[in-house]
């Protein structure tokens, strides 16, 4: 029996927060030191944070981050600490490397550079650092300490008189690749495999890393230990603070996800011996090059070490969505240091759904209550503003829908109507133009500045309060941009900009049992209510199916799909449609989408909450100007006609 009790830490970062980010990881350490820990893998990049984008070339977070990783190793010296791994960005011979650096009892025995760089959806890291050759070994200097060694390292601690266990890396995208460097760990034997990561959450990603981290243990026959960073670290992205530990095929613990905390630790006392037995009985264990492998003492901490009590949780795509982006709210607002949101409430789907998404925010909050910031009055109505703002061609249903709903989720509620607004719009600027107004002529133009006007009023109650104003845009309507520039796109963050229509209706129908309020809203028809009445305005109907239209954006967008491959899917999956309609939707989804990419680069920051996000500053890039697709589309006019 060779026991080695293994710790996965998640921390909830802040970028260039020096002091919030090391007392943090301190305070995980302490907690590893009471659990008898061995050996502890933090984040990816958690010195500095994961979301520092360009300053990570600045040289003097270069600088600090050094200083920072030095000043831990110090203040641990005197300490009986477990090894520890670290992540931190190093300069290096003219370029910049995200690393993992080992502490040993306060000493800096090691830094490991990352191999496989993360450039895909929403990853950027090729722009700030370069990919390290595998096998590549060379030195650094840190300051007073000298030189360590840098580079493909595996590390060997002498944990017994006649035994030793060793350890390697690989960093986050390291083993979503082809050639992950663990098939290169387990040719020199290594024992346990770290993987400090910053992974951001997607609903259903962690059915993968799942698989990743079970199939890598049983496939290298070692233990493996996955940490992730937690919470909303730097706007956009949304951590989940997975924490996996495998052996021999198996998750043999894991940490709760998409908790409020800070930082949360597991551990787990693993046997290595059957891990080394499966490899004695298998081939293709034999021996690489010869590999440099760095000794490391025994933390002489398994006597007292045991694992932390297992608290996950399986959670289905929509409670993911729902703490997923409960938490990203709850961090923008504690680290933005604002007091709360406010919420043009329409009494229709999306504001409806940005309400209780805030509301979920407190609710899941109180939970654990030991992380609410210092805010007097932690509830909905304190934190929650709720605006109805109707004009004359607002109905009855949806004034009734709001204020059921801001009732039903204990929100602050306030009418603020801008009819009077709207008709001074109309006589100012009709005696500028000389003209008359009328819904033919000036469809566009009159539904416009109704969403318009609302925005001043709403922009005016969050500053007095001191709270954010909150966008309500979904991202099919996104895709197409169907919005108001300046209307129900103002805001200072867009928490549903990143989730499609079809998946939020069905989501807000889940939601009914917990905020009955939502039954009238659900038994809405979606429309923008700003043309008359006889005009039975819908937004299906001026857009086409959601269903359609966020299948179309999944092939164009994602998938980078032709027109025409399109048209020849949807008449397969849509069979239910003529190809007629579907290939007018298709012209209509590509007009739109080409013609409005403007838009979405005026969108406020949203989250990102699965691999299909729009955002042109950090996921979707699209030209402003295009041809439109003219030959493309014309191909499935013609195919359109001939059905």
């Amino acid at each position: 029996m060779l026991n080695f009790t293994l710790g996965a830490a998640a921390l909830n970062q802040t970028p260039l927060d020096w002091k919030g980010n090391m007392t943090r990881i301190e305070s995980v350490i302490r907690s590893a030191e009471n659990w008898g820990c061995d050996l502890l893998c933090l984040p990816e990049l958690c010195i500095t944070g994961y979301g520092c984008e360009d300053m990570f070339l600045a040289q003097y977070v270069l600088d600090k981050a050094k200083r920072q990783l030095v000043d831990l190793a110090l203040r641990l010296r005197s300490r009986r600490t477990p090894i520890i791994a670290v992540g931190l960005p190093v300069a290096h011979g003219g370029s910049v490397y995200n690393c993992v650096a080992v502490i040993e009892q306060g000493h800096i025995r090691g830094i490991v550079p990352k191999q496989n760089l993360a450039r895909d959806g929403v990853h950027y890291e090729p722009r700030w650092f370069l990919p390290w050759k595998a096998g590549k070994v060379s030195e650094v200097k840190l300051d007073e300490w000298g030189t360590v060694p840098f580079g493909d390292l595996i590390f060997e601690v002498h944990y017994y008189p006649r035994n030793s266990v060793r350890f390697g890396f690989e960093i986050c995208e390291d083993a979503w690749v082809a050639s992950r460097p663990g098939s290169r760990l387990a040719q020199h034997n290594v024992d346990v495999i770290l993987n400090p990561s910053a992974s951001h959450f997607g609903i259903g990603k962690h059915d993968t890393r799942r698989l990743f981290v079970s199939e890598g243990s049983r496939k290298f026959n070692c233990a493996y230990v996955y940490a992730n960073l937690l919470g909303n670290e730097s706007g956009r992205l949304i951590f989940d603070g997975a924490t996996l530990i495998a052996s021999g095929g198996k998750i043999v613990n894991e940490g709760k996800r998409l908790s409020f905390r800070e930082s949360q630790l597991t551990t787990q006392k693993v046997d290595l011996e059957p891990n080394r037995v499966q490899r004695r009985s298998r081939q293709g264990f034999e021996e690489g090059d010869s590999g440099t492998v760095i000794a490391l003492k025994d933390p002489s901490t398994n006597i007292t070490g045991h694992s932390t009590i297992s608290q996950t949780v399986d959670l289905n795509p929509f409670e993911e969505f729902t703490r997923a982006v409960a938490l990203g709210l709850f961090d923008y607002m504690r680290k933005s240091h604002t007091k709360g949101y406010v919420v043009s409430l329409s009494g229709g789907a999306d504001s409806s759904a940005v309400a209780v998404l805030v509301a979920e925010m407190v609710r899941l909050a109180l939970t654990e209550p030991d992380c609410l910031p210092k805010i007097a009055g932690w509830d909905v109505e304190n934190l929650l503003t709720c605006i109805y703002q109707p004009t004359k061609y607002s109905s009855e249903e949806t004034s009734s829908s709001a204020q059921r709903l801001a009732s039903s989720i204990g929100a602050r509620f306030m009418t603020i109507p801008v009819n009077k607004v709207f008709e001074r719009y109309k006589e100012i600027v009709g005696e500028a133009l000389d003209l008359e107004w009328s819904w033919e002529e000036h469809d566009v133009p009159l539904q416009n500045i109704q969403a318009r006007l609302r925005s001043p009023s709403a922009w005016m109650v969050a500053n007095v309060l001191d709270q954010i104003l909150l966008s309500t845009s979904n991202r099919s309507e996104a895709a197409v941009g169907y919005a108001t520039m300046d209307g129900d796109t103002s805001g200072g963050l867009a928490p549903i900009a990143g989730i499609g229509k079809a998946f939020l209706l069905r989501w807000l129908k889940w939601m009914e049992d917990r905020y009955p309020g939502l039954d009238e809203v659900n038994a809405l028809t979606p429309t923008a209510e700003l043309k008359p009445s006889e005009a039975n305005q819908t937004d299906e109907g001026d857009l086409m199916p959601y269903v359609v239209l966020d299948t179309i954006k999944h092939h164009a967008i994602k998938d980078k799909q032709s027109p025409n491959d399109i048209l020849i899917k949807l008449v397969r999956e849509c069979p239910y449609y003529s190809t007629e309609e579907l290939s007018a939707w298709i012209t209509k989804f590509y007009k739109l989408w080409c013609r409005n990419q403007w838009k979405r680069e005026r969108y406020a920051p949203a989250f990102h909450v699965d691999e299909k996000n729009l955002d042109p500053k950090t996921a979707c890039r699209f030209p402003i100007l295009s041809s439109g697709l003219e030959e493309e589309l014309k191909r499935i006019e013609m195919r359109g006609h001939d059905d």
